[in-house]
């Protein structure tokens, strides 16, 4: 639902610029943005001089795009569209905005906008830890799925020549031999998870700084399992990055409380007990055991020769791509 408002005293003269200024919603989510325009109607010998900085707290100015000029009955518009964010909860307003436009002989003319009231709600974590129905994605990022046969195959060929390498070095062996291939992002999230349960932040009370580096561990796990450059983008970005791995709904859901527990603490300003940080600990470690890839097991016999290991290695790798 858009709202308009018309700037200026109440019966303007002709030639006289006026400011409109417009959002297109008054009540959004944590996080979530607001588009604010701003159109100034001028004569088209005057000049619009947009400010070079805004203080719309508590607002944050996401992204401004100007918006081409354009000629009507005579007059001009010229105008800006906003993308603001507020990382608060309850009844907050966009201030006045000031705009000025300068005419030919350099009378300066202050323009601005009355406020806007806006409604910043909770992102809807449910009280009872019943996880939500999960929505389709607003776009699909590119997956590894499409790679993922290629590079297992390069990581079989490497452990055949590892295992050539100490079949020479040990000799002749009448056992059978087994080679794994690893997942490096998962080791390298239990590790951090692990570091940060023992650093002491939740004796200290430090909560925040405490969600902050575990929502970095499980973002930065995503990066480097699943491509989706999560570091950089919003919950519902990350979630929407994640469409096209093959999850089931209880992954989805524990992807989604996590995150939104997460921003709750570092943007609403929630402080929940030591208990359910433990508890939030708990389910980024459960998200990588259950996303992390299944270790692809390759028997070698030792008596076979090293056209035939190459042959079995391939084979493994080209039918891993359907891992969970």
């Amino acid at each position: 639902m858009a709202l308009a408002v018309m700037i200026g005293s109440g019966v303007a003269e002709a030639q006289e610029p006026s400011l409109r200024a417009s959002v297109d919603t008054t009540a959004v989510t944590v996080g979530g943005r607001v588009g604010l325009t701003l159109l100034v109607e001028h004569d088209p010998a005057e000049t619009v001089i947009w400010p070079d900085s805004l203080d719309v707290r508590p607002f944050e100015v996401l992204e401004a795009v100007m918006i081409p000029p354009t000629r009507r009955d005579g007059r001009m518009l010229s105008g800006v569209r906003l993308s603001l964010a507020a990382f608060e909860l309850g009844e907050l307003e966009i201030p006045s905005i000031e705009v000025r436009v300068v005419s030919p002989d350099s009378v300066l003319t202050a323009l601005s906008t009355d406020p806007f009231g806006i409604g910043v709600e909770t992102v809807g974590l449910d009280e009872g830890d019943e996880i939500r129905e999960i929505h389709g994605p607003l776009s699909i990022a590119l997956g590894v799925v499409s790679l993922l046969p290629w590079l297992l195959l390069g990581a079989g060929l490497m452990a055949l020549v590892y295992w050539m390498y100490r079949r020479a070095q040990d000799g002749p062996s009448t056992e059978r031999g087994r080679v794994v291939l690893p997942g490096l992002p998962h080791e390298g999230a239990y590790s951090a998870l692990d570091e940060l349960e023992g650093a002491g932040l939740l004796e200290r009370g430090e909560i925040k700084e405490f969600h902050i580096r575990v929502s970095e561990i499980i973002r930065t796990y995503v990066e480097g399992q699943f491509e989706v450059y999560a570091l950089e983008m919003t919950t519902p970005e990350v979630m929407a990055g994640l469409g096209d791995c093959e999850f089931s709904d209880d992954v989805r859901g524990e992807f989604r409380s996590f995150f939104d527990r997460c921003d709750l603490v570092k943007f609403a300003k929630l402080c929940p007990d030591v208990e359910e940080c433990f508890e939030v600990l708990a389910t980024a470690r459960r998200i990588v055991d259950e996303t992390k890839p299944k270790p692809v097991l390759i028997e070698i016999d030792p008596s076979s020769e090293v056209s035939d290991s190459v042959e079995a290695v391939a084979a493994a790798g080209l039918t891993g791509a359907g891992l969970d």
